[in-house]
Order: structure tokens, then sequence, then C-alpha cells
């Protein structure tokens, strides 16, 4: 074969490739997905009570899947749901393998360059988590303490810069870090408050107890994304969001993963607002 030849299969091939990749990062728009009748609606995929998998069922539950099936059902379509790491989600949707992500994301200034967010569908606490007999009951006391977090989290971002004399870790999931801090590899778990709540539950009654430190270390503001431009499916997901708030909907799911039908019995205060609200 000459080397011409050769030249002009190797160009066809990298255009051919080039097409497949492009096309492979499209984001489908409202109008596609209707067309296509279906939602393709990513969530975290082991992090309670936000999405992880049932032990009994093995399917996956959790507030981000009902809001995964509450966005498909307001957009009028069918869902796909689809589980993936934490540091894998703004990667998936700029892939164009998802269509949107409730993966409880932080809103924060760098991530709204990558993607846009939809209002306000969940709030939280980061705080640390450390064992009881530390004796560490303030974030000030965390100076040279090896504290983890979720790789890729808004957690570990905000620690970053919150708990600057901290030497901080990440590793793919929070039951990993909790695993470290049950080990003694690290001193603490930086995360948010509705996880660190399960394993403190979890120890409470041990020998080897764990405690949450009082001070959150940053409030969360959490929106579903989508990818950068895609302003018709944005439009379309705001108006799904608000209308659960106006419903009942959303508070309902709010108690049932969060609040009084929850192990967290916490109450929501957070308003369906834009998430860069200060």
């Amino acid at each position: 074969m000459s080397k011409g030849i050769v030249w002009k299969i190797a160009a066809l091939f990298a255009v051919l490739t080039s097409s497949v990749l492009m096309t492979g990062a499209h984001a489908a728009t409202l109008a596609e997905i209707k067309a296509r009748g279906k939602l393709i609606c990513g969530t975290q995929n082991a992090t309670a009570p936000y999405a992880y998998q049932d032990p009994k069922t093995r399917t996956f539950v959790g507030y981000d899947v009902d809001m995964c099936h509450a966005l498909a059902t307001g957009l009028g379509v069918a869902l796909e749901h689809k589980p993936m790491s934490t540091e894998a989600r703004i990667a998936e949707l700029d892939m164009g393998r998802v269509d949107v992500v409730a993966g409880s994301m932080t809103y924060l200034p760098q991530r709204a360059q990558q993607v846009d967010y939809s209002l306000q569908y969940l709030q939280d606490a980061i705080r640390v988590l450390v064992k009881k007999k530390s004796g560490v009951t303030d974030i000030s006391q965390l100076k040279g303490a090896r504290v983890c977090a979720t790789s890729g989290s808004g957690s570990a971002a905000v620690a970053g810069r919150v708990l600057k004399q901290a030497k901080i870790i990440t590793f793919n999931d929070i039951a990993a870090c909790y695993l470290a801090l049950q080990d003694e590899k690290v001193d603490g778990v930086v995360g948010g408050e509705l996880g660190l709540i399960r394993f403190e539950n979890s120890a409470k009654n041990g020998d080897d107890p764990t405690v949450l430190l009082p001070q959150p270390v940053f409030i969360e503001h959490m929106g579903i994304v989508v990818k950068k431009g895609n302003t018709s499916l944005l439009a379309a997901i705001n108006q799904v969001i608000t209308q659960m708030d106006r419903s009942g909907a959303l508070s309902a799911t709010y108690d049932k993963w969060l609040g009084s039908q929850s192990i967290y019995k916490l109450t929501r205060t957070f308003k369906v607002e834009p998430v860069d609200q200060p």
C-alpha cells in the first residue's frame, strides 16, 4: 500500500473519529428529549440518602432518584436513570451520556463556568465528623489534621479553602472516608451533613463513637445541572421544580428522605431560588 493511500485512510479515520466524538458530546435539547421520549438523568451511585442501591431490592433509590422521576414525569417522557461516581458527574454531562445531573451538586463559581444550574432544589450543610475520643470539639482544632473528602465533591473544594491548616485527603466515596476514620488513617471526614449523621448514628452505641462538630464548614446550595447553554431544557427543569414546590411535592420528597419520615428528622428551610444566592 502506498504512503499516499495510507495517509488518506488515516485522514479519513481522523475525520470519522472526530465526528463520532462530536456526536457523543452533543447535549440533547428539550425538543430532542421529547422526540426520543426519554430523559437520561444521572445521579451519584453510593451516597445515601441522595442516591444509593437499596440492599434488599438492588434498585437505586433516594432524594435525587425521586427528583429524576419527577423531572421525567414533568417533561412527559420516560426515565433512564444513570448512577455514576461523584467525580464523573460533569464529564458524563460533557460527553452527552446524560441529559441532566441530579447529583446533589453544590453551586461553586468555578463549576458554573462549566455547567448551568437550575433553581435550588436542595440545601445541605458541610460539616466534619471526628472520633469522640479525639477530644476535638471545634473546626479550629483541625490544624495539621488529616481530613478526608470525596474526590470531585463540593465538600473537597470547600474544605481546601476553609480548612486551610488541615491536610485534605480524597477518596472515591464518603464510605471509604468513614472507613479510613474508623481505621484511624484520617482524623476527620468532611462532607454533607446528612451522610455524616448516618455514620454518627451507626456508631453512637458502639465502643468507639463519632461526633459531628457543631459549626458548619459551609452551606451548600444545590441545583440540577445541564450542559452549558442548554437553555430550553434548563427552563423546563426550572418550571418542574417550581411546580413541585407550589404543589407540595418537593416538601413531601424532602420529608421522605431527609425530614420527618427519615432518620435525620430535619426541617426544610431552603427556598426554590437561584443557587448563587449569598
